[in-house]
């Protein structure tokens, strides 16, 4: 009879542990359905990974079920630092009663992620590719956004069971409970680096918990404004184009981390370069002032060819975007030319 009542209640356990797990997976793939657009934007904008981003997420935030992220929209544990202005948040972590910024929505809370990762100290997550995940989970703890020495390791739990490697691609999946197992398999079998081998895999149920970390363990003094900016230009080479100052991108350049660096406004630099909604490539013109309303005299007129759009020749000739779609009488919904033609610069005499 007691060994009957034994098999009946561990039985019992092993089936709620098991309801338990699904729960859980089933708030983590919520939680990831919601949020994974902002993660790849924040890739697109920032050059940070929307793997991380979205592992560091899950991780901070419980999959949203944390205080602070019910409470004060925070999914990233930031705390009152670096001259925060915004609303605050008294919550318990390494000391009683500490501060906590409060966002609007848990978007703002993403971006300002991202904001915070572009101080000078986080610098060297930059030369990583942002393919490379697991050097990105070793070193975002060793530059000391957390103290915790399986960080590291949690973040790459969550990427390989949930595969948060294919976000930015667009080809991420809902995976199924038989993957998650296989890439825990996966994982015991290659430890990433810096990670305690004797450190046991712990259940999905663990997760669930507020992970306690100090994005600045050890405060450093920020960069003057002054400082900042004499360092961007140390590796970008100011040049001028019809008197207007250009940078030409580099690997790991977005308009965010330029506008940032210059103590310009991101809208100012996009407006500037046309480049609302547009992701900067490598060895693209960064124009850091405004363009002319028209072309040189000499260019009055130009041709184009199938495959140049407006932005390209805007971009080339120091020009407005919108003052050529005006002079040429074009719709602004053509984006690229199909055939070979001739477009305005600026206005032209009829001859008589």
């Amino acid at each position: 009879m007691k060994k009957t009542s034994y098999f009946f209640i561990l039985s019992l356990i092993c089936v709620s542990s098991g309801v338990y797990a699904q729960s859980t997976m089933q708030t983590y793939l919520d939680y990831i359905a919601t949020w994974r657009d902002i993660a790849v934007q924040q890739e697109k904008d920032y050059g940070i990974p929307a793997s991380i981003t979205m592992a560091q997420a899950l991780l901070e935030s419980g999959a949203g079920k944390s205080e602070l992220a019910r409470e004060a929209n925070n999914h990233f544990g930031i705390k009152c630092s670096g001259g925060w202005m915004g609303d605050v948040y008294y919550h318990d972590d390494d000391a009683q009663g500490e501060c906590f910024r409060v966002y609007q929505d848990a978007a703002e809370s993403f971006k300002d992620h991202s904001v915070f990762l572009q101080k000078p100290r986080y610098k060297p997550l930059y030369e990583i590719p942002v393919a490379d995940y697991q050097t990105w989970a070793v070193r975002i703890r060793e530059c000391g956004y957390a103290t915790d020495p399986k960080y590291p390791a949690k973040l790459i739990k969550l990427i390989e069971d949930y595969g948060l490697d294919s976000l930015s691609s667009g080809s991420w999946q809902v995976p199924t409970q038989e993957q998650v197992q296989a890439a825990a398999q996966v994982r015991k079998q290659s430890k990433p680096k810096e990670t305690n081998s004797s450190a046991e895999e712990k259940g999905e149920g663990d997760e669930i918990k507020l992970i306690v970390t100090d994005p600045e363990p050890d405060r450093e003094e920020p960069l003057s404004a002054r400082e900042e900016r004499k360092r961007f230009y140390e590796g970008h080479t100011r040049k001028y184009a019809r008197m207007v100052p250009y940078i030409i991108a580099r690997e790991g350049d977005t308009y965010s981390n330029i506008a940032f660096r210059l103590n310009i406004p991101e809208r100012d630099v996009r407006e500037w370069n046309d480049a609302l909604g547009l992701t900067l490539k490598e060895g693209e013109r960064v124009y850091l002032g405004k363009k002319h309303k028209y072309g040189e005299r000499k260019k009055a007129v130009l041709w184009v060819h199938p495959g140049e759009s407006l932005r390209m020749i805007a971009q080339r000739e120091v020009m407005q975007l919108k003052s050529l779609y005006r002079l040429n009488e074009i719709s602004e919904r053509v984006v690229v030319f199909r055939t070979r033609q001739q477009i305005l610069t600026r206005k032209v005499k009829e001859k008589q």
